[in-house]
This record gives C-alpha cells, sequence and structure tokens, in this order.
C-alpha cells in the first residue's frame, strides 16, 4: 500500500489517545493518560449516535473535572468519540414544555457552573474538534484554553432557529474571542462557518489534519501553540460607546429578517451585548435569565414542536434507499431542478426532454445551484458528471426511479407512459410530479397501475423541504416505503397523502391565494393584503406568492380545484383570466400584480399613506387553511395532524413560530376559530363555513 492511501486511511480513524478501559467509571465519559501526562477525555454519550448535552452528562462531566483537578495531569485533552463530530449542542427534548422561566434559571444556573468550572481549570485544557460543534458544543469549546480543528470541522450558533439564543456562557465568551461583530453576527444568523473561517476568525488556534492531533496537543499543552489572541479592535468594539452605535444598527439588520413582534431572541441577545458587553461576569449573570425568558414564550415552544415535526418526518422516510439512478423527463423549471437536486444529492441522474434547449437550460441553473451550495470544485464537478442530458430517453431502461414533470395536461401524461411503461425495467417506480391531476385518473391508461406513485416537489426545489409522497387505492405499499426511503436519501422531508385534489398543500394554498384576488377586486390594495399576510408570520404574502408560482398555473389549479369543491373556495376573477391570456404570469415573465427585477418584486412608488391591515383581513387570509387542513384530516387525505402541520410549514413556508395552522388554531382555540369563520361566512359567502371536522378537533 502507498502512503496515500495509509494517509487517507489514518484521516478517517479519530486519534483518541491511548485506549480507554472498557468498564471505566462514567456512562458518557472515557478518561486515559497518554505518556506526556496529559489526560484524554473523551465525549462519549450513551446509547446515542451523536454527543448532545443533557442535565445528566452535565453533571457527569462536573465530576469527572472534579477527579481532573485532584489527579492534576500535564494538560487535558477533551475530545468527541463519536465518528458524527464534538457535540451537537444542547438535548432539545430537555426544552419542550417549559412554563416556568425560575425553574429553567435553576437547570441553567448549574450547567453555567461546570462550564465556568471547565474555564478554570488549573491544567492546559485543549478542545481538538471534528465534524459538528454546535450550540452548547461550541461554548466547551469555548471554556477550553485552546481548539484544534480538524479539517472540515463546521461550527455554529444554532439557537436563533428554536427561537432562542446560546445559553451556556456563548455571549459572553464568543464577543470576548472574536470580533464582536461578528460573533453576533454568527449568533443572530445560526449560520454555520468551517475550520478554515473559524481559524481566519480567531475562533480556533489551529487547523490540523487527523493524523497530526498528538503532535498538535502536544504543542498546545506545552505552550507551543500561537494561540489566537483578541486584538485592540475587540476591545474598542466591546465599549460602551460603540455597542450602543452598533447594537442600533443589529437592530434595523434583524428586524428586516424576523419582526421583533414575532421572533424575540434576536434582540433579547442584542440588549445582552449592548447592556454587559463590557463586563463578562455580568454579562454571564443577565444571560441565564434572559435564556430563562425566552425559554417559556410561544415562538421558542411553538419553534422546538418544529424542531421535532422535522425529526418526525425524517423517520418516516426510514432508510433502505434502493434507488440509485433516476431519470427525469421534462426539464423545465420543475423537472430541471429536481433533476438538479437528486444529482446534487449524490444520485445518477438523466435528464430527458423533447427538445435540447429545456435540457440545456437546466444543466445551466444546476450549475449556479451547486456553485452556492458546495463548497469545492470538485464537489460542483461530480455533481455535474452525475447530471446527463438524455434526449433520446436511453436512461429509462436502467433507471430504478422515473419521475414524470410535463405540463399539467391528462392527454399528455398519459402518451407519455404508453411509451415509457414497456422500457422500464421490473421493479423500476414510475413517479408523477403533478401538482394537481388526481392519480386515479392518471393510472388508468397503465398496464401496472400499482408502480404509480406521486412524488410533488415544491418551488424552489433547493429551498422547500417537503415532498408529498402520494398514493391512490391500488398503490403497492412497497413501492410506496421505497418512495418514502428515496424521499429521505436526498435529504428532504416526505409527507404521505391520498390522492385527492390538490392533495393537501396546495388545496390549503390556493384559498389563501384566491381570496387575496377576491380582496384585489374589492379595491383593497396588493401591497396592503401582503402586509396581512406578513403581519401573522408569512415569510411572502399571497399576491407576491401567486407571481413566484406562476398565475398560469394558480388558474390552472384554481379551477381544478373548484371544477372538485365549487363554492368552498374564492370565485376566480374573470380579470385574472384576462392576465394569463395576456402572458402576464409573474416573475417567469417579468410582469404579474409586480414587476419583477432580477428576480425580485419591485415594490417602490407604494404611497406610505396605504391603508394598515386589518384584523379580518388577516382572518379572510389564514383561516380557510386551518379549515382546509381540517377537513383533510376529517377525510383522511393526512392521518396525523402533526404532519399536516409539518408539511405546511416546510412545504409553504407557513410561519414557522406559530407551530403550522392546525397548532394555530389549537392555541387560539377551536371554539373561537369557528365563531371567527361563521362571522365571515355571513359577511362574504359560504366559502368560509367551518369544515365538519372541527367538532371532533382536539
Amino acid at each position: 500500500m502507498d502512503s496515500t492511501v495509509m494517509d487517507t486511511l489514518a484521516d478517517r480513524v479519530l486519534e483518541l489517545g491511548p485506549k480507554p478501559d472498557v468498564d471505566g467509571p462514567y456512562r458518557n465519559f472515557k478518561l486515559t493518560r497518554d505518556a506526556d501526562g496529559v489526560a484524554w477525555l473523551l465525549f462519549d454519550r450513551a446509547g446515542a449516535s451523536a454527543n448532545t448535552l443533557s442535565a445528566d452528562v452535565i453533571e457527569e462531566f462536573d465530576a469527572v473535572l472534579a477527579a481532573l483537578e485532584s489527579q492534576r495531569p500535564t494538560g487535558i485533552v477533551i475530545r468527541s468519540a463519536k465518528k458524527s463530530g464534538f457535540i451537537a449542542g444542547a438535548d432539545v427534548n430537555e426544552f419542550r414544555g417549559a412554563t416556568d422561566p425560575r425553574a429553567v434559571e435553576t437547570a441553567i444556573g448549574r450547567a453555567h457552573a461546570v462550564i465556568d468550572r471547565l474555564e478554570a481549570v488549573k491544567i492546559p485544557t485543549v478542545a481538538v474538534i471534528h465534524g459538528f460543534c454546535l450550540g452548547g458544543g461550541l461554548e466547551v469549546a469555548l471554556a477550553c484554553q485552546s481548539r484544534i480543528a480538524i479539517d472540515g470541522a463546521r461550527f455554529g450558533f444554532p439557537e436563533v432557529m428554536l427561537g432562542l439564543h446560546p445559553g451556556l456562557g456563548g455571549p459572553a465568551r464568543f464577543t470576548h474571542l472574536i470580533n464582536p461583530m461578528q460573533a453576533m453576527s454568527l449568533m443572530l444568523t445560526g449560520r454555520t462557518i468551517d475550520a478554515r473561517k473559524a481559524k481566519s476568525l480567531g475562533l480556533v488556534d489551529a487547523v490540523a489534519q487527523e493524523r497530526h492531533v498528538r503532535n498538535a496537543v502536544k504543542d498546545a499543552v506545552f505552550g507551543h501553540l500561537k494561540r489566537a489572541r483578541p486584538g485592540f479592535l475587540n476591545t474598542v468594539l466591546n465599549s460602551s460607546p460603540a455597542r450602543g452605535f452598533l447594537a442600533s444598527r443589529m437592530r434595523k439588520e434583524a428586524e428586516k429578517a424576523a419582526p421583533h413582534e414575532h421572533y424575540p431572541a434576536p434582540y433579547a441577545l442584542i440588549d445582552l451585548w449592548e447592556k454587559h458587553g463590557g463586563d463578562k461576569a455580568a454579562m454571564l449573570n443577565a444571560e441565564k435569565t434572559s435564556f430563562a425568558n425566552l425559554m417559556v414564550t410561544p415562538t421558542a415552544q411553538n419553534l422546538i414542536r418544529v424542531f421535532f415535526l422535522r425529526e418526525q418526518m425524517k423517520k418516516l422516510a426510514g432508510s433502505g434507499n434502493k434507488v440509485g439512478h433516476v431519470h427525469v423527463i421534462g426539464a423545465g423549471a420543475m423537472g430541471g431542478d429536481i433533476a438538479a437536486w437528486c444529482a446534487g444529492q449524490g444520485m445518477r441522474v438523466t435528464l430527458g426532454d423533447m427538445k435540447p434547449e429545456p435540457i440545456a437550460g437546466a444543466i445551466k441553473r444546476a450549475a449556479d445551484l451547486f456553485g452556492k451550495i458546495m463548497r469545492k470544485g470538485t464537489e460542483i464537478r461530480d455533481a455535474l458528471d452525475r447530471l446527463m442530458p438524455d434526449l433520446d430517453g436511453e436512461g429509462v431502461r436502467n433507471a430504478d426511479l422515473i419521475i414524470e414533470a410535463v405540463p399539467e395536461k391528462l392527454e399528455l401524461k398519459q402518451k407519455v407512459y404508453a411509451g415509457l411503461e414497456p422500457r422500464m425495467k421490473p421493479g423500476a417506480i414510475l413517479a408523477t410530479n403533478t401538482s394537481s391531476i388526481p392519480l386515479q385518473d392518471l393510472r388508468t391508461t397503465l398496464h401496472q397501475p400499482e408502480r404509480l406513485v406521486g412524488l410533488h416537489f415544491f418551488n424552489p426545489v433547493s429551498r422547500l423541504q417537503l415532498v408529498e409522497v402520494v398514493s391512490h387505492d391500488g398503490s403497492d405499499p412497497a413501492m410506496l416505503k421505497e418512495a418514502l426511503a428515496f424521499v429521505g436519501a436526498i435529504d428532504r422531508l416526505p409527507l404521505p397523502v391520498k390522492s385527492s385534489p390538490g392533495f393537501l398543500v396546495n388545496r390549503a394554498l390556493t384559498p389563501y391565494m384566491l381570496e387575496a384576488m377576491v380582496m384585489l377586486d374589492e379595491q383593497i390594495d396588493k401591497l396592503t393584503i401582503d402586509a396581512a399576510a406578513k403581519k401573522f408570520g408569512m415569510p411572502m404574502g399571497p399576491i407576491e406568492l401567486a407571481d413566484q408560482v406562476g398565475l398560469d398555473i394558480c388558474l390552472d389549479v384554481g379551477d381544478m380545484l373548484r371544477s372538485k369543491f365549487g363554492d368552498a373556495l374564492p370565485p376566480t376573477p374573470a380579470w385574472l383570466r384576462e392576465k394569463v391570456a395576456k402572458g402576464e404570469l409573474g416573475r417567469k415573465s417579468g410582469k404579474g400584480f409586480y414587476v419583477w427585477k432580477d428576480g425580485k418584486a419591485d415594490k417602490t412608488g407604494a404611497s406610505p399613506s396605504t391603508t394598515q391591515p386589518t384584523e379580518e383581513m388577516i382572518d379572510r387570509l389564514i383561516l380557510p387553511m386551518s379549515n382546509v387542513c381540517v377537513a383533510a384530516l376529517r377525510e383522511g387525505i393526512v392521518d396525523d395532524a402533526d404532519m399536516v402541520d409539518g408539511a405546511m410549514i416546510f412545504g409553504t413556508g407557513y410561519a414557522p413560530f406559530r407551530g403550522g395552522p392546525l397548532n394555530y388554531a389549537r392555541t387560539r382555540g377551536p371554539d373561537n376559530v369557528v365563531s371567527a369563520l361563521r362571522a365571515l361566512a355571513q359577511k362574504f359567502g359560504g366559502r368560509f363555513t367551518p369544515d365538519a371536522g372541527w367538532e371532533s378537533f382536539k
């Protein structure tokens, strides 16, 4: 074997110091000593594939530190024995259902004492970090005297995604160690950075390969490692006049991404730094109260709920994906992006179309996407190599999964299937990306209807995580299981739905968008309508969303759903048909309700006197979504209320801090929602009639 192969193999194996005894005294840690008298403390949480900090783990950590203080080794290396990384953060299970801030503050106080103890140890401490080092894990590393990152490590504070800010001393230690502007920005956005960036910021002292870890540790313990030191600029930026000025700028920035009334965490963190940034002890102390108060807010509890919804949906995917080669038919906006996403996630993909131009366009868009999401040129090249143009559809014969993404016309799809079916290999799955045609209608011409499933992706494919996995009465359960596993394998969240017009997400979104058109008909300004939805917490208003989706698609889906559900949906205004006939289709044509420039809606020229949105406007847009979700549960289209909430959050961006449309109704009170819907029905018509499912909704 040549040395490079040996090196590569050596890098896969973690350098964990001397071999520990099998039956050491600790449950979650292993402790050994090397020839230099350095103690190697290996973090290895019992019964878990990743290290997280739970109350019992932190308590045991305290006992280990006490033992080390009395044994006085020459140095202490803290390292994870898990392949997945250093420490992935706190154990979020312990945050669920917190209602009393005092109890949270007591618990966090106990954890603080342990991290403070680590920082105060009079022995050189070195954190050796590979893989993920997030949240509480990064806070443990910050309390060590030096930090060595293994190439490929990722650092970050994702707490803001849970409606919290870091709570184990991160705000104080991080803003003192590196430029506080950079530190605050990372904590406010939840972004992760790689080992090299961490080195340039001064977060880590060195970046090493696995095979050099022992030498790097020696250097750190015996004082030969040049440590990153905070510079004079940090002192200036942490001084009180600078903090006041910078904090107000941070608040303005934060307001754009996360409005204060819905997301208190970023503002609590900015307040904490502005008030106490110059005094580490005071900041550590104030942080405990601030963290505890955030933990019990509805925002944090709902975002924690969303965190677990994502975990639950990942579990639905199961494992055991059998799909290696995907063939996509139709290189339009959706088909091309699905093909690119699958190739980016390691699948072999062939992409077919009637003409070469759309395929070329799709490959160009794929190159742009890979450039954004991949770090290395070699990764981009490999992903593009996996995406193969296939004008003649040769890929059909070998594909494990065929995804049809041609325009929404029943005859066209059936014609495509007639040519496909004889060429597919046995056991291959035929999936349609239809958003509007029920699978019952599509399967009528198939010889093997049991292999047809729906895989409904959402636009933009690279951003929205949901895929509806649609079954019909004759679906083969084994094929459905494989389809769910495939969705998990491409890092997407599957929602099993029974075939029915609009499935779940489009059926729930259509009344939201059509109601907005009716409001336009009533001469309400489009900016006011969009502002009403944003005030509730939607990522974008229904008018802008209609432009994004394409007015032609809105019209098709609206017509199809109205043909099935009749007056349960708002009427489609005649002027919408005229707009589509004129080719004003929204973003893709450059003009819809808004004029679009460089992929953004132009909202300039709006008069500041635009009327403020009313509560009634918000209810007209939002409550029909909850109403449809209850109907979908009652009809058995989706069988789990939690999954409905997850689907709406991950498929449409429905206000995550509300925990989903059903959770919102539960929080507001189902009786209140029903009476609000009845009042709207009296005033605006039968489309607001509460669904019968509310009677049994818990």
